[in-house]
């Protein structure tokens, strides 16, 4: 099936989220869409798939103009999209997700299930048409999301960010299903922001920046030309950095468990130490207990048991002022619930954890002139693209409040900082500076801990790696560990040549 999108154009109010888009995607062809966060690739595919309605321009499917109303007329078109948080009901087989909502057209659980067992076995996926979903590894959902779309015989296929859950080894073997697809006929329409991707399995490569088409590649493209594509400028896509060099500061973390609000442990007799001088990264795919690690280290949430120190000065059960007041920087995972508050400015945002004392406060009142003064410095230091400073921080995007969270906890006195997806919604330019911001406030000599599940920034950020799995701490490694040990670990596994986790020295 040939897809051709011309002219679209979507709006959120005042904002142009794509602007006048052409797209074309042949059958058996792998068409990546690239570009960053934000730049309007999954609005896009929310159009074609029914999500949402363009203004502007028309969808052609082999040549005939299509309407899609809903997700529903997209499907019954042929076109079927795996999303990057998966659409199906955990306490439902597989089977009963493939159903839903198709019962004629698949004639009931008895074809549903026959339909999961063809497609398994034509695509050696081994599901079980049985299963419960919740029982099943987070790789073997995403199967089950391409089986529901090829189910109702998609000839256009949406994958979209598909490998933000996957480990390594899945991530590879998810390529060589879309491969196997290609090759039988199906259109593919890929959409990442991960370089390495999109090399190893496009056919053709469109970038879109700022809700426009800006160019397209080859897939012989080195990721340096594909990422000034996306910025508009030359970056430099390798973390800079001198052997580590470390200093007396220090972060230890021993036997930490902490219960979950049913009483299950999502952090699981935890223990590592940070040096000052040293980035330790923690990797793992995304719901291993690295949230409920960070939140614990700043106060919020208590430990079951388990102590945490910083330069010998006991952290455990503090409050989250308390830690603060230790000299702890943390940039929480979700910016918009525990890193700003949407209404407040800029300025005001660039405050929050210091309104006792100075430099912005005097006494019971606060000194606007420097609070105002920082926030402009802190506004053309990490680009942060707001009207003023007085904008509210929820007319930002979400790259930009990222960078408003950044240029607060870097801009104070630290003796330890904790970032968790520091990069994440941020553009390669942006992602360059604040992997420079981390490198030199480790060579300040300040312990750092980065979480992240973007594999490529845990290996270029690290003096030592911490795998997580289901709570634990699987090993800690130096940083230039095999790309596929660590998807080894990521799974719940240490590879027997490597050493124990207290045998590795940074």
């Amino acid at each position: 099936m040939r897809l051709e999108l011309r002219g679209i154009t979507k709006r959120f109010g005042t904002f142009t989220a794509n602007d006048s888009i052409d797209l074309t995607v042949e059958a058996g062809e792998i068409h990546c869409l690239l570009g960053e966060n934000g730049a309007g690739k999954s609005t896009l595919m929310n159009v074609l798939y029914g999500l949402y309605r363009a203004e502007e321009g028309e969808i052609l499917l082999d040549g005939e103009t299509r309407h899609f109303a809903s997700p529903g007329d997209a499907m019954r078109s042929g076109i079927g999209m795996v999303h990057q948080h998966f659409m199906l009901i955990p306490v439902f087989t597989v089977a009963e997700n493939v159903l839903l909502g198709h019962e004629r057209r698949l004639g009931g659980i008895q074809g549903a299930r026959q339909k999961v067992k063809e497609l398994s076995e034509r695509f050696g996926f081994d599901i079980d048409p049985d299963a419960l979903v919740q029982d099943l590894a987070v790789g073997v959902q995403q199967r089950v999301e391409i089986i529901k779309a090829l189910s109702l015989d998609a000839g256009v296929l949406v994958f979209d960010e598909p490998t933000a859950v996957l480990t390594p080894q899945e991530t590879d073997e998810l390529m060589e299903v879309m491969r196997q697809l290609r090759d039988e006929g199906t259109a593919i329409v890929f959409i990442t922001h991960k370089l390495r991707e999109v090399r190893a399995v496009a056919d053709k490569i469109t970038v879109i920046r700022l809700g426009k088409i800006v160019g397209s590649a080859e897939p012989t493209a080195s990721s340096a030309e594909l990422a000034s594509l996306m910025v508009g400028r030359s970056v430099s896509l390798n973390v800079e950095k001198d052997d580590a060099e470390l200093t007396d500061n220090i972060f230890d973390v021993k036997n930490l468990t902490v219960l979950d609000k049913v009483g299950h442990k999502v952090v699981n007799d935890v223990s590592f130490s940070v040096r000052g001088g040293e980035v330790l990264c923690v990797a793992g795919v995304q719901g291993n207990g690295q949230t409920e690690l960070t939140e614990t280290i700043i106060g919020l949430l208590k430990a079951e048991k388990g102590t945490i120190s910083l330069n010998g000065r006991e952290l455990t059960g503090k409050s989250v002022r308390e830690v603060l007041d230790a000299g702890v920087g943390f940039v929480p995972e979700d910016r918009k619930v525990d890193g700003l508050v949407a209404e407040f400015s800029v300025a005001e945002n660039v405050m929050l954890d210091r309104y006792i004392g100075a430099p912005f406060v005097k006494g019971a009142t606060i000194d606007f002139a420097a609070r105002d003064a920082f926030a402009e410095q802190a506004k053309k230091d990490y680009d942060v693209r707001a009207q003023s400073i007085h904008a509210p921080a929820s007319s930002l995007s979400g790259g930009n409040q990222q960078k408003v969270v950044l240029a607060r906890e870097l801009g104070r006195e630290l003796d330890l900082f904790v970032a968790s997806q520091p990069t994440r919604g941020l553009d390669v330019g942006s992602i360059e500076f604040v992997h420079k911001q981390i490198i030199s406030t480790r060579d300040s000599g300040i312990p750092v801990i980065v979480v992240s599940t973007e594999l490529d920034e845990v290996v270029g950020l690290a003096d030592r790696i911490a795998v997580m799995y289901r709570g634990g701490i699987v090993g800690i490694v130096p940083a230039d560990t095999d790309r596929e040990d660590l998807g080894i670990m990521m799974a719940g596994e240490l590879p027997k040549h490597l050493q124990p986790a207290e045998e590795v020295e940074a």
